[in-house]
């Protein structure tokens, strides 16, 4: 049972994130200047893109940022509704650690750490490990 309520917790959570980064990115969470809200707009995120991904040419920045989008919501949406979720969970965790990988990189080690990345990337790939793979039996010892 716990090892259930495990996995939906966990699949609960990286959805949840991932959705709230896109609410932010449409400025769904209050506009720039908000207390909590990262970008409150697409071009903020845009910004922010390009300072992670500085070897971009602008017009792929945009690519970047619109394919992370669109990954986010595909993941967050499978997780949320149990759709595939050791592929799922791996591919979040994946895009977790190239979202860590590309902050550690452009912005030193603190923000991945400080935004709980490297943790949410863990998160993602125990998750993988665990699937949806039925609960134990419970022993008697």
């Amino acid at each position: 049972m716990e090892k259930r309520l495990s996995t939906v917790a966990m699949r609960i959570a990286l959805s949840a994130g991932f959705l709230s980064a896109v609410a932010d990115r449409f400025g769904l969470w209050g506009p720039l200047g908000t207390p909590g809200v990262a970008w409150g707009g697409f071009p903020a995120f845009l910004g922010y893109t390009k300072t992670l991904l500085p070897f971009l040419p602008d017009s792929l920045v945009s690519v970047a940022g619109w394919s992370a989008t669109a990954a986010e919501i595909v993941l967050a949406v499978a997780l949320l509704i149990g759709c595939r979720v050791r592929w799922s969970a791996l591919a979040s965790g994946v895009l977790l650690v190239t979202f860590a990988v590309a902050m550690t990189t452009a912005l030193g080690p603190e923000p991945p750490l400080s935004y709980s990345v490297w943790t949410a990337a863990a998160g993602a790939f125990l998750l993988a490990a665990q699937g949806t793979a039925p609960p134990e039996p419970i022993s008697s010892d």
